[in-house]
């Protein structure tokens, strides 16, 4: 409990300041939920539009001192990694294409050891 105006007053501006905190982390985490759901459903344009909205909304806790930028950066990281895998595993895409291809002729080549003779 404050003993003076000043402790009390700073009580509760904290009260608000932590309401006001929790608003931002649910509205952040909500926006990468949407991804998430987005990538489960295969779309990846809707993914896409969800992820830049996701992204300005972790930068801005960033720039407000609620998250940590690397938080955020392996976030961002994580979920553009995942709407690229999905944007390639959809057949007909030209970049499925390419990846076959690099795939075909990547093969390694396998070759026998040489095997030293004892004397």
């Amino acid at each position: 409990m404050a003993n003076t105006k000043s402790a009390a007053k700073r009580a509760k501006q904290a009260e608000q300041r932590r309401q006001h905190n929790v608003a931002l982390r649910s509205r952040m985490r909500t926006a990468i939920k949407k991804v998430t759901k987005a990538l489960e459903t295969g779309s990846a344009e809707e993914a896409a539009a969800a992820f830049k909205a996701s992204a300005a909304s972790l930068d801005s806790t960033v720039n407000k001192g609620l998250t940590h930028r690397n938080k955020a950066a392996r976030h961002k990281s994580r979920m553009n990694k995942a709407i690229k895998n999905l944007a390639t595993a959809v057949p007909g895409t030209p970049a499925v294409a390419k990846k076959a291809a690099a795939k075909k002729s990547a093969k390694k080549k396998v070759t026998k050891k040489k095997v030293a003779k004892k004397s």
